[in-house]
């Protein structure tokens, strides 16, 4: 949408939870296409920094396709966006994944995507489109919610914090820390979760609250969850976290008997990522192929493990340690996409205001 890590491999894998910044360089999906492609054609997919795929399955398409992919990453979320709207007149690509629910209304109030309702659409998709127009495509979607270290509280004897109201608590002073929506996918989701949990009167209250009792506010996930957390590879002073739903099993790894970490799960906001196929793009016959390609369930299935984040395929395998230690939350915080249009803005700024000062 879509990297924990004890290991330089998972590191890298889970890195694709947070949206990094700054605009990244063109690169070929892989070497040994050449002569296929050349048959097709390039097709230019139009990313954030976090996109990951296996290179020998993203080789398959290729050669199955006649096709070259060839992959432009602009930053996290908000910037792809933001780029798309700027480049709208000369686009930068074919095909664009990782727009997620956030930003899709300014996407498509900007015009910067064509139709396209791919045939490989599975009926989970319905839930999570942003609208009727097939202009964006889920292709996964994940929970950004508040974790916690079990073996910290378990030394101390304190009682795990279990719901938004709780980390208010005195119990939790300086415990927590999260990120920033101005900088941040996640922390952004997290605020949206505020949003839906105290309504448009009551959240700036919540932050205050949060203030007073002593959150921190990291740049990024990484400096967040690797720096400051007590409970992943960093050893950080606070054991309460701003994270995804997919983070317990990563830290767990896949044939661990219990998780040393634990999502909240009613603290969470669904964040949903989605592919489309950019209004004049050059090839838009090749972007509505690798559409396709993403949400075939031989893709679909690689997901967990290159984004982690869930496919939208329900038929597509799930790792076994996801549904002993990654479940998603019944009831996720909602808020509409025309109100997170409407008010993201004004919401920072305000958000910036209580909680920096």
């Amino acid at each position: 949408m879509f990297t924990h890590t004890r290991t330089a491999a998972l590191a890298a894998a889970l890195l694709a939870l947070t949206a990094c910044s700054a605009i990244g360089s063109d690169s070929g999906a892989s070497s040994d296409s050449t002569d296929a492609g050349s048959a097709g054609g390039t097709v230019v997919l139009v990313t954030h920094d976090s996109f990951a795929v296996d290179k020998k399955l993203m080789a398959d398409f290729e050669r199955e396709s006649g096709l070259t992919v060839k992959t432009r990453a602009l930053g996290d979320a908000g910037t792809l966006v933001n780029q798309l709207v700027l480049t709208k007149d000369s686009p930068l690509g074919d095909v664009v994944f990782g727009i997620d629910n956030s930003f899709a209304s300014r996407a498509l109030g900007a015009g910067v995507l064509q139709p396209y309702a791919s045939p490989q659409t599975p009926e989970r998709a319905d839930e999570l489109a942003v609208d009727d127009s097939d202009r964006l495509t889920p292709v996964d979607y994940g929970d950004v919610c508040i974790n916690v270290d079990r073996g910290w509280f378990a030394d101390r004897d304190v009682p795990e914090p279990q719901t938004l109201e709780d980390l208010t608590d005195p119990t939790y002073k300086d415990l927590l820390v999260v990120t920033n929506p101005a900088t941040s996918s996640p922390g952004l989701s997290f605020l949206l979760a505020t949003v839906g949990a105290f309504g448009e009167d009551g959240w700036r209250d919540y932050w205050a609250a949060l203030r007073d009792n002593g959150v921190k506010v990291s740049d990024s996930w990484s400096d967040a969850y690797f720096v400051d957390f007590s409970g992943s590879q960093g050893k950080g002073p606070r054991p309460i976290v701003l994270s995804y739903a997919s983070s317990p099993p990563a830290e767990a790894g896949p044939t661990a008997a219990k998780a040393p970490t634990r999502a909240l799960l009613e603290t969470c906001f669904r964040q949903v990522e989605y592919a489309g196929v950019i209004d004049g793009a050059d090839n838009p016959e090749g972007a509505q192929q690798l559409i396709d390609f993403m949400l075939s369930t031989r893709f679909q299935e690689t997901i967990p493990t290159t984004m982690y984040m869930y496919p939208v395929d329900e038929q597509a395998d799930l790792p076994p340690a996801w549904a002993r230690f990654g479940p998603l939350s019944a009831q996720p915080f909602e808020v509409s996409v025309e109100q997170i249009d409407a008010n993201r803005r004004e919401w920072i700024e305000q958000w910036t205001a209580t909680v920096i000062g």
